[in-house]
């Protein structure tokens, strides 16, 4: 059953980026957590299990007024991959921890390029799919299309073959209208033949 917890559901979206994004010693990952008034930032080596460096609005330097807002994410960001770089560490993985890449997410990761991690790397690239997701995600519409278009060829097949012939109408609408029933069906039966020779 599906959960309307929004915890629960970042949870679930975090736990799927993890089965595909994990931090070497060449390029470790850069994960991101954030709560209502702070965000936290740490560059983990996942094969040997070890945090190389770590940054928060928790901190006395980096807390300012309020540790919720963007400018403080930025900061962060700046001072993780300060430390990052003097960790020896020039490329990194993102994880953003399941939250949609926007808002102090996308600030902190945007100060962290600006810093100079990932240097190499463009922001337009890094949202960008790869090649394996776009194919992927074009065999999809491919798919969706034609079974879309099957499935609205059976509707019209079963609506046309379960088609009742019109009634004749009763004498209560005809008396509201003022028309004889019979000009009624015979309306409603030439509609009926325009239709189908439409189709």
């Amino acid at each position: 059953m599906a959960s309307n917890n929004r915890a629960e559901i970042r949870r679930g979206v975090h736990s799927r980026i993890r089965k595909k994004v994990n931090g070497t010693q060449e390029r470790p990952r850069l994960a991101v957590f954030r709560s209502l008034n702070h965000i936290y930032a740490q560059v983990i080596d996942d094969v040997n299990g070890k945090t190389l460096a770590a940054a928060s609005t928790v901190e006395k330097d980096l807390k300012g007024k309020s540790g919720g807002t963007i400018s403080a994410a930025q900061s962060v960001g700046r001072a993780i991959a300060e430390r990052a770089q003097s960790a020896g560490v020039s490329q990194v993985v993102f994880d953003r921890g399941g939250y949609v890449y926007h808002g102090r997410v996308k600030a902190l990761l945007d100060a962290t390029r600006e810093a100079g991690l990932n240097k190499n790397e463009n922001a337009s690239d890094a949202n960008k799919p790869s090649a394996t997701e776009s194919t992927s995600d074009t065999i999809a519409s491919a798919v969706g299309s034609f079974v879309g278009t099957v499935a609205g060829a059976i509707s019209n097949l079963v609506g046309s073959s379960t088609e009742k012939p019109a009634k004749k109408s009763s004498g209560k609408r005809a008396q509201t209208t003022n028309d004889e029933p019979d000009s009624q069906t015979d309306k409603v039966n030439k509609a009926n033949k325009e239709n189908n020779e439409n189709e």
